[in-house]
């Protein structure tokens, strides 16, 4: 295929991904943003082997490295009893396996770095309403209708409130979740912690609260972690009704070990109302438009994928269009590539979600009983860190990848 013109929406970690591949490939890129100066949104992140493995085919594994924090485990135990109930470990699989948690503002300069030593142009402060394909051609257009550009291809990277979905023939299936987190990012230093676990603590699974050492932010920083408590987004305004002292009072009593963290917030500005819906886009093209990443898939955060999928979604996406004779054939095969790994991981999120966030006393039972029972017998660790690590089904293939060498121990963090 004949180098393209490509213009792509949402400077985040899908946007950013897709461009250095694809310039890299000879197309010629553009990123649009509405925000006037792109940032990551959010706190922290667990960067899972898919996701790695996609940034060390980018050359970017030392840079991430360097400013994330290697997880080997995910444990959570319940607040009362101390019984625990979730203890999933990366080595469970041969072959050195890990997670890198890091905060989003590490995973964003990292990729954001690259586009930058790049020389990729980024428009800012463009607020699209529509796309417009004819004659092979898309244009994409603003919100009072002025042209913004016109391209061989538009890649949507804007997030699962993108207007260019809402706006497509795709008709994106939607559901909104009851449950979601309040989150903030702290300072760990000297603080008591599992430093290489992202810990948790439950009550059934109407209480959930975790903590999950990210790292650093930029070189230099501090060591941080990303502190969560999960609730019904419904009663958020209620929670904080009530006051924060109140608030924090109640996880110390679950978790006395917390206080620390707790100390540092002062003020409900510190917090961050997250709200999560499993959606997805079938399929994840339209006319000469591809969605990657959250606007064409999204799920709860149970299992850690989110980051690490529209980065696969970028690798894929690249690949299609690399032994593609044209752009339709191209989408198709993105579509295919990506289409197993995605709809068995969000079935899989949808299926473990209540386990974690629900008002069910049953579920909650049953996971702290016969669940956390049957997962300490083989097979059952192998397939519950395969299912964390995201390679259940082989997600590197189709994208044209090739796993890391996860024993090149130069790349770890301490």
């Amino acid at each position: 295929m004949k180098p393209l013109d490509i213009g792509i929406t949402g400077a985040g970690p899908a946007g950013l991904a897709a461009a250095l591949f694809l310039s890299r490939a000879g197309h010629r890129v553009e990123l649009i943003e509405r925000f006037e100066r792109p940032s990551p949104v959010g706190s922290g992140l667990l960067m899972q082997p898919t996701g790695l493995t996609v940034l060390d085919a980018l050359g970017l594994s030392p840079a991430i490295h360097a400013l994330g924090n290697r997880i080997e485990r995910l444990h959570g135990a319940d607040a009362r009893s101390g019984r625990t109930v979730l203890d999933v470990r990366y080595d469970a699989l041969a072959g050195g396996r890990y997670g890198l948690a890091v905060h989003r503002a590490a995973l964003f300069s990292t990729l954001n770095d690259a586009v930058t030593a790049q020389g990729l142009p980024i428009r800012t402060g463009i607020t699209l309403a529509k796309a417009e394909t004819r004659q092979s051609r898309t244009v994409l257009h603003d919100e009072v209708g002025e042209i913004v550009g016109d391209y061989d291809l538009v890649i949507d990277a804007s997030g699962a409130r993108s207007q260019l979905v809402a706006a497509s023939v795709v008709a994106p299936k939607v559901t909104e979740l009851p449950w979601g987190a309040f989150w903030a990012t702290l300072d760990c230093e000297g603080i008591a912690l599992d430093a290489h676990a992202l810990t948790q603590r439950y009550d059934a699974a109407k209480v959930m609260i975790g903590v999950l050492p990210v790292g650093r932010a930029q070189a230099g920083g501090a060591r941080k972690a990303a502190f969560f408590w999960s609730l019904k987004t419904a009663e958020a305004d209620m929670v904080r009704g009530q006051g924060l002292a109140r608030w924090k009072d109640r996880i110390a009593d679950y978790w006395p070990e917390t206080t620390p963290f707790l100390d540092q917030i002062v003020d409900w500005d510190q917090l961050t109302l997250a709200r999560y819906a499993h959606r997805t886009a079938l399929p994840p093209h339209a006319d000469g438009i591809a969605f990657i990443g959250d606007s064409a898939h999204s799920t709860s955060p149970q299992l850690g994928q989110g980051a690490n999928m529209a980065l696969l979604d970028a690798a894929a996406l690249a690949h299609a269009l690399s032994s593609a004779a044209t752009v339709e054939e191209a989408l198709s095969a993105y579509a295919d590539a990506r289409r197993s790994h995605v709809r068995l991981f969000q079935l899989l999120s949808y299926v473990f979600t209540p386990f974690y966030q629900s008002d069910s006393r049953s579920i909650a039972w049953l996971r702290d009983r016969l669940v956390a029972t049957v997962a300490k017998i083989p097979p059952a660790p192998q397939i519950l860190a395969a299912i964390v690590s995201g390679t259940l089904a082989d997600p590197f293939a189709r994208a044209g990848l090739r796993e890391c060498q996860w024993l090149d121990a130069a790349l770890r963090e301490a």
